[in-house]
């Protein structure tokens, strides 16, 4: 099965780049390297993912979020072999 994944996805619902059914099967990110699990956004063509920073929240009640840069590998997890 060779799905390719979209250049950019976010975990928002108010997000344009927002998929709920492919978010629903399970998208993991590797960062430079290492895997990442507090992801709320990436971009593979312009190198960068939005982190969560602890259980902080900005004025509008949303996660407060930091931009980091540097290799983006986005994958399905296969959660299903079990």
């Amino acid at each position: 099965m060779t799905e390719t994944l979209p250049d950019r996805l976010s975990v928002d619902p108010r997000s344009p780049y927002h998929d709920a059914a492919l978010l629903q099967r399970g998208v993991g990110i590797r960062f430079n390297g290492a895997e990442k699990t507090n992801v709320e956004e990436y971009c593979v063509s312009e190198g960068w993912i939005r982190v969560a920073v602890g259980k902080t929240l900005d004025r509008k009640g949303n996660p407060l979020t930091l931009k980091l840069k540097g290799k983006v590998e986005p994958y399905l997890r296969d959660d299903t072999a079990g």
